[in-house]
């Protein structure tokens, strides 16, 4: 872990959040009550998609340690530079106890292999179009030499909405965004210029900014406070092709043995925003089935 000692605070806040326990109840308890408007869809599928140790795993762990009241660290979330841990599509339920009971929210979070600067690296543009359109089963492991087709085992021929994703949200590390190869950016552009074809909403996470603003590192109330935090935000825009409005700065679990009521808000914040647009997918489908159907 390493800091930016030259952190520089604003005054007020670039963007208003309240950090209290009754803000995070109320957090929690919109997360535990979302329910997707579509009827023949119980849970909106989440995929996240990012560089190699860009903390795609680590901030599902961090959504399923708060709603589990532990921090949780799940087996093989790793922080190699090079290769990816995660090398299948893995879908979490976000679950929460309520009275002595386990009960499953309305939100899947779902982990895949990180993104290369080329085909061969990581990712492809093919298999992200497939998981998105509900063909690629859970568990799949991929092979960039074996590319997703209707041969592949388990492979879904014709998916239902509920089985798609709907909402895709782009994972950036704040500690290496001055250092990600051009190629990294490339993929970023031909990947939202595909998902935005496939009529999917899109929002990004700034990860690790406690690792480049001291103050945010000591208190992390201080986030919307750093102008390295502010900076940062707007170079991933500029990297993604995205407005500044449609990304969050979260702070993992990763070394810590107890949660932290403000590290929670935060992550519960970024949970929020990505439900807000996954709940517009729903709207935008809702709607086009109406005008099918003539109503």
């Amino acid at each position: 872990m390493y800091f930016l000692f030259f952190s520089v605070l604003n005054n007020s806040p670039w963007r208003n959040i309240t950090w209290s326990q009754q803000a995070k109840e109320a957090l929690m308890d919109m997360v535990r009550s979302f329910k997707p408007s579509v009827k023949s869809v119980s849970e909106a599928r989440v995929l996240l998609l990012g560089p190699v140790g860009a903390g795609k795993s680590s901030f599902i762990s961090s959504v399923q340690s708060v709603f589990s009241g532990r921090v949780l660290n799940r087996a093989m979330v790793g922080s190699s530079t090079f290769t990816s841990f995660t090398k299948k599509l893995q879908s979490f339920n976000i679950r929460y106890s309520r009275e002595a009971a386990t009960s499953s929210s309305g939100l899947v979070l779902c982990d895949v292999m990180g993104i290369g600067d080329g085909d061969i690296t990581g990712l492809t543009l093919h298999d992200v179009q497939c998981i998105i359109k509900g063909h690629v089963p859970d568990g799949h492991r991929f092979n960039p030499e074996e590319p997703i087709g209707s041969e592949t085992a388990g492979f879904i021929k014709k998916p239902s909405l509920k089985e798609q994703i709907h909402c895709v949200v782009f994972v950036i590390d704040a500690s290496k965004l001055n250092s990600y190869p051009k190629g990294v950016s490339r993929a970023f552009q031909q990947l939202r210029d595909l998902i935005s074809t496939l009529g999917v909403h899109q929002v990004a996470l700034l990860t690790h900014v406690d690792e480049v603003c001291k103050e945010t590192a000591q208190d992390v109330t201080q986030v919307y406070k750093s102008q390295i935090v502010q900076q940062l935000m707007v170079k991933a825009g500029a990297l993604l092709g995205m407005a500044m409005s449609y990304i969050v700065p979260v702070k993992n679990y990763s070394s810590q043995l107890d949660l932290d009521e403000h590290t929670d808000i935060l992550l519960l914040k970024a949970v929020d925003h990505i439900l807000q647009y996954a709940g517009l997918y729903f709207q935008d489908n809702a709607e086009q089935n109406k005008f099918n159907l003539g109503l």
